[in-house]
């Protein structure tokens, strides 16, 4: 099924795409965090926004795994893309007129990531149909460094287009990154697994066997627990970091799109060290070393003055770094364990559950955050991080798991 070239041509096809609508995705999302950091100066506006950038992607999930591993997968990423792309534009249509109101900027949020959440995993559940098994790690290291360098330049540029132009004009980009992703995917061929005796089940045996194989691999279930918990404090540092660099550092836009910058780099480097390392480890020790370097840098930010942005920079420049060391492996564990048929189901219920941790930290950081400064979420949740890697490794570190 794998001949050795075609399956890293098709590759190469996807991903030039992908790398596109990757891009002008991290441009519309760091330029309406910046819109709103700016002109709401609110860790609370900022944690709804991330809510409902969540929510509709983690309520949905449970179901979507069904659903994805009925429909052809190459279509449901076609669909959800060109969704997402729709309605960029009819935000960047109201951009362009006038400034929208909150509601309708958290309902264009919610479906966009409505969208997503079928996108995501039918790309992740689509890998193991191109690549061979013992490659999914070294995939899964190139598919973060797609998205690291998308995120490098991402942040910069939205930025420069936003403070040149409008928050419209960014929007309208995102749709042509979309259309050209789509074009892309259009070019090449993923065979779909045979699901002919699951499709005369019903929904409601679909989803419970959805369940059922997810549980049955019992480190997978641990590691996704332990997930659940680390997405809860970690999630909402992505919306607090330019509200860091607004509100204790000062700073305005170019400094909070450098450190997304620098946090970027960090991820291509740490993605470009798990694609050539791949398989030097075990999976679970690069998620621990990952899990330490977050939660260690996340304290350092936590307790630094204002006047050391430097060091707030090179932290999340390590940061970064750490990033990929945990997404890939555990990707590729999951991707590993589970039969091509279900594994639409699994990813679903996996991502499912971690984005409901995102809601859960989301409303608690924007209180704290608004109440007691930012720098003290930073500070308590690099310290649960740091003890969730400690767990992880001290847990699997004897175990032949890969």
């Amino acid at each position: 099924m794998h001949n050795q070239n075609q399956w890293k041509k098709t590759f190469a096809i996807i991903f030039s795409g992908q790398i596109f609508s990757i891009l002008t995705s991290s441009m519309v999302q760091f330029s309406i965090i910046w819109h709103l950091t700016e002109t709401a100066n609110s860790a609370e506006v900022l944690m709804l926004a991330g809510l409902f950038a969540f929510l509709p992607q983690a309520l949905l999930g449970p179901f979507i795994g069904v659903w994805l591993d009925r429909w052809n997968r190459k279509k449901t990423m076609i669909i959800a893309d060109s969704t997402i792309a729709l309605f960029s534009f009819i935000l960047g249509v109201y951009f362009y007129f006038g400034e929208p109101s909150l509601g309708f900027v958290y309902l264009i949020l919610m479906v966009r990531s409505a969208a997503s959440a079928f996108h995501a995993p039918a790309f992740q559940a689509a890998i193991p149909l191109i690549a061979p098994e013992d490659q999914l790690t070294r995939v899964a290291g190139w598919h973060q460094m797609v998205f690291s360098c998308s995120n490098v330049i991402g942040p910069a540029l939205g930025i420069a287009v936003y403070s040149a132009t409008s928050l419209g004009t960014v929007l309208f980009l995102d749709v042509a990154g979309a259309l050209l992703a789509n074009g892309m995917l259009m070019l090449v061929a993923i065979h779909q697994p045979k699901a002919e005796t699951i499709r005369k089940s019903s929904f409601f045996s679909e989803f419970k066997l959805g369940w059922e194989t997810f549980v049955t691999v019992k480190p997978i279930v641990i590691i996704t627990i332990a997930t659940a918990i680390f997405g809860i404090v970690f999630m909402p540092l992505a919306m607090l970091f330019p509200l860091m660099t607004l509100s204790h550092f000062g700073r305005g836009g170019y400094s909070a799109s450098v450190v997304e910058a620098v946090f970027g780099i960090g991820m291509i480097l740490g993605g470009a060290a798990l694609s050539v390392l791949a398989s030097k480890f075990k999976d679970t020790t690069y998620m621990s070393w990952s899990l330490v370097l977050i939660g260690a840098t996340s304290i350092a930010s936590g307790v630094i003055p204002s006047e050391a942005f430097i060091i707030f920079v090179i932290m999340s420049l390590i940061m970064g770094a750490a990033a990929p060391l945990f997404n890939g492996p555990y990707m590729a564990m999951i991707q590993r364990a589970y039969e091509p048929e279900t594994l639409g189901r699994v990813i679903s219920f996996v991502t499912s559950i971690t984005m409901l941790s995102s809601p859960i930290g989301l409303s608690l950081a924007g209180p704290v955050a608004d109440k007691y400064g930012v720098q003290m979420w930073f500070l308590w949740s690099g310290i649960v991080i740091l003890f969730i890697g400690v767990f992880i490794y001290s847990k699997f570190s004897r175990i032949g798991i890969k």
